[in-house]
């Protein structure tokens, strides 16, 4: 399965999604995110919901990469610590499968800058279901 062909639907581009790597061994998945002009507050940062929806983009991605494309979760909760306020971008988004089991999957998230500062976490209770078709 490759990185980009993967990502399907128009909210990808909308949030500056952009795939770098994954790692089956840890079930981790590396992201970039560029957030357009229209994401940015008065104070200078990211509106918080969209930094929801990065950190959410990535922790799904993990799951259905490691799943190899088959399944999806499908969030029942998620919980989000922003650490500062997040600059525009680029943005680097680190999601990882934390646990995966046949009815519910736990999921956390991490957003950095590109030197490494720590922007927001998020994690996710979620359950596996089949990838909708694009």
């Amino acid at each position: 399965m490759s990185g980009i062909d993967t990502y399907q639907g128009a909210h990808v581009a909308l949030i500056g999604a952009e795939f770098v790597d994954f790692d089956p061994v840890t079930e981790t998945i590396t992201m970039r995110f560029h957030a357009p002009d229209s994401f940015i507050t008065p104070r200078g940062g990211v509106q918080g919901g969209l930094v929801a929806g990065f950190l959410d983009e990535a922790m799904g991605w993990a799951h259905v990469h490691a799943t190899k494309g088959e399944e999806a979760p499908l969030n029942l909760e998620i919980s989000m610590t922003l650490l500062s306020l997040i600059p525009p971008g680029p943005l680097l988004g680190k999601g990882r499968v934390v646990r995966r089991g046949r009815r519910v999957i736990f999921l956390e998230a991490e957003l950095f800058s590109l030197d490494g500062k720590p922007l927001a976490r998020a994690t996710s209770t979620a359950i596996p279901t089949p990838k909708p078709s694009a």
